[in-house]
């Protein structure tokens, strides 16, 4: 049978002694049954949405949580099928949309430039953001204005362009050395233009709370338990099925995912098979798992002096965010004050993305 999040607890009972220990020590499973009474008016109508009522009346839902960084995720695969009933209202919107100008496409009369200058790429070119969230952050402005036409060529491109950039920020500013290069990917991933474009902020003092919790939560792993944190998360994902190495890049369809089909590819630095990988996890996400709107992140070490991050990877995640004609947003407050609630299932992602 293949494998499903809903039968991870039989899973972990699978694996080695010394598996199921690292397991143990990154990761709790909590499986509850949400049960529930249907007027009989409604069961034709949820035989038809979700498949059968008995789906629906005994529903089994996995909450995971990443005891070494409190992340925390609730897997329901049924609530994939839910009915949205927005998506109308984002016609208009789309429509209204291809009415305004199209600034990127002339990004050298129509953007800013950081005072020291720009960077040209092979299919894009940097600008200083007009709008910033950090004292060094810009635009890097795709070639092509449709964010889902990319190539292998063009994400490297993307990446590498940002990456040059950041280093020439640090030579402008020795003090910023912390670096993310941020990819929203359509609206529903909080562009707010439509024209192809990623980000990237290099700021000063110390990483960004969440990259820099982090690290400190690696520290007291290594110091508890003696393993590096990164290589064990790594073994455990690749003990359970969802988590392969690639050149030398180790990628893991992660358990304690933000949203649903999330992607997390460690590497020791920005190496053309973790540029490759990137690519070929988004195309899968585009051309297998019919994703339209995605958010990829990665952040990197801090530039210059390194002390206190060693054995802390390069981290990139990549995450899907739904329709882009639903308007209904896939985040709500128990995101934002609970845990995250996820639609896929891990082993059905790491099947297609294999």
């Amino acid at each position: 049978m293949t494998p499903s999040i809903v039968d991870l607890a039989h899973i972990v009972t699978g694996l080695s002694s010394a598996d199921q220990r690292m397991f143990e020590r990154i990761f709790s499973v909590d499986i509850v049954r949400g049960n529930l009474k249907l007027p009989s008016p409604m069961a034709p109508w949820v035989k038809a949405q979700f498949g059968s009522l008995d789906r629906v009346t005994s529903q089994k839902i996995v909450k995971i949580t990443n005891l070494v960084t409190l992340e925390s995720s609730v897997y329901n695969p049924l609530r994939a099928l839910r009915p949205h009933n927005f998506s109308h209202r984002a016609e208009k919107h789309a429509a209204n949309a291809d009415e305004e100008v199209d600034r990127f496409a002339v990004p050298l009369d129509c953007t800013a430039e950081d005072l020291f200058g720009r960077v040209q790429g092979k299919h894009c070119i940097t600008a200083g953001n007009i709008a910033r969230y950090e004292q060094h952050h810009c635009v890097v402005v795709f070639n092509k204005a449709d964010p889902m036409d990319f190539g292998c060529s063009e994400v490297a491109d993307y990446i590498e362009t940002g990456w040059k950039w950041a280093q020439r920020a640090h030579d402008f500013d020795p003090l910023a050395r912390y670096c993310l290069f941020l990819w929203n990917c359509n609206n529903r991933a909080g562009a707010s233009i439509r024209h192809g474009h990623a980000q990237v902020i290099l700021g000063r003092g110390s990483h960004y709370v969440k990259i820099e919790s982090l690290r400190k939560s690696a520290l007291l792993y290594k110091e508890k338990y003696g393993p590096n944190y990164f290589d064990d998360l790594f073994a455990v994902h690749e003990a359970l099925g969802l988590g392969w190495k690639s050149g030398d890049t180790r990628i893991m369809v992660y358990l304690s995912a933000l949203k649903q089909n999330e992607v997390m590819i460690l590497s020791p630095g920005l190496t053309p098979s973790l540029t490759d990988n990137i690519y070929r996890v988004l195309s899968c996400f585009r051309d297998k798992l019919d994703v339209k709107s995605s958010n990829l992140g990665i952040a990197f070490p801090p530039l210059g002096d390194s002390a206190g991050w060693e054995g802390f990877p390069v981290i990139s995640r990549m995450v899907d965010r739904g329709n882009t004609n639903d308007i209904s947003s896939d985040i709500g407050a128990m995101e934002f004050y609970g845990a995250n609630v996820v639609n896929s299932d891990p082993y059905e992602t790491a099947g297609v993305l294999r």
